[in-house]
């Protein structure tokens, strides 16, 4: 069986890990990938203390749903790139209390934000500290088998598979991967979305499943919370060439509705869209 996920924030936010990978079994979902976003709230998950870690190892091991991979956007706020040296370096310290965080919990994968900076100007500077740090932290990642995989982006940095490879030319390392968000991936017009599947396919860990607006001259896209079937993805094209490429990876339904009133009937409904695509592409799915 194709093994599928569900992000956290699709899910109730007010819940405990046991109740929200109960749920998650509850909807036929494998794993959660879980959000260390750039909120004080979700930052502080870094520096659980130990029975908090155990509390969720057991949730794990209780209810059969894993926990494969954590979407670190937390350097949105602290960015690898930043001019300033103070949050460089929170930066790296975040990234290796997540490091550790992972490897407790039994986590593969983090999910790297694909930006040298985000709220600040881009330059070549932020670029060069961007690899510079992006070095230290896959070295950081080998010494506990953790992969750090970049997700293309709604950002013009690493907007393409392209991009993430001439990245990866400066990073010779099996602990930095590539993790595809098809949304994003097609919403850019410059991608040849079948291409880039294709030049990266040996490169990437999992696939993010989510609907976008193009990005055009006068539209700058819209990247979240895009009803699936409203935007521009060929999901079915997608899916049929990961299956061409033999692309046996997992797949994670992206979608932020935990401060929906029905987060549930939502899901159900997003399954009831994109199951059909991965059927007739050649995946086993229920």
């Amino acid at each position: 069986m194709t093994t599928i996920g569900i992000y956290e924030k699709a899910l109730p936010k007010n819940m405990s890990w046991k109740e929200r990978l109960l749920l998650a079994k509850q909807l036929g979902f494998d794993f959660i990938e879980m959000s260390i976003d750039e909120t004080d709230e979700r930052l502080t998950r870094v520096d659980w203390t130990s029975a908090e870690r155990k509390e969720v190892r057991e949730a794990i091991a209780e209810t059969g749903v894993k926990i494969l991979s954590i979407c670190l956007s937390g350097h949105r706020r602290f960015p690898f790139g930043s001019e300033d040296p103070d949050k460089r370096a929170t930066a790296l310290n975040l990234m290796e209390k997540a490091i550790h965080l992972a490897s407790d919990i039994g986590i593969r994968t983090i999910q790297l934000a694909g930006y040298d900076v985000y709220y600040e100007t881009k330059t070549l500077t932020s670029r060069e500290y961007f690899i510079e740090n992006l070095k230290k932290a896959v070295a950081m990642a080998a010494s506990k088998e953790i992969v750090l995989s970049i997700e293309i982006m709604d950002d013009p940095f690493i907007n393409s598979i392209s991009k993430y490879l001439k990245i990866k030319e400066q990073i010779r390392s099996p602990y930095l991967q590539v993790y595809p968000d098809l949304g994003n991936l097609s919403a850019w017009a410059e991608n040849d979305v079948g291409y880039e599947l294709e030049i990266g396919i040996d490169q990437i860990s999992a696939i993010h499943l989510k609907d976008t607006l193009a990005v055009t001259d006068q539209f700058p896209g819209k990247f979240k919370e895009v009803p699936f079937g409203n935007g521009c993805v060929d999901f079915l094209g997608c899916l049929k060439t990961l299956k061409r490429l033999e692309y046996a990876g997992p797949f994670l339904i992206e979608m932020w509705s935990e401060n929906s009133d029905k987060p549930e009937k939502e899901i159900q409904q997003a399954k009831a869209f994109l199951f059909p695509f991965l059927k007739e592409a050649g995946y086993s799915v229920n």
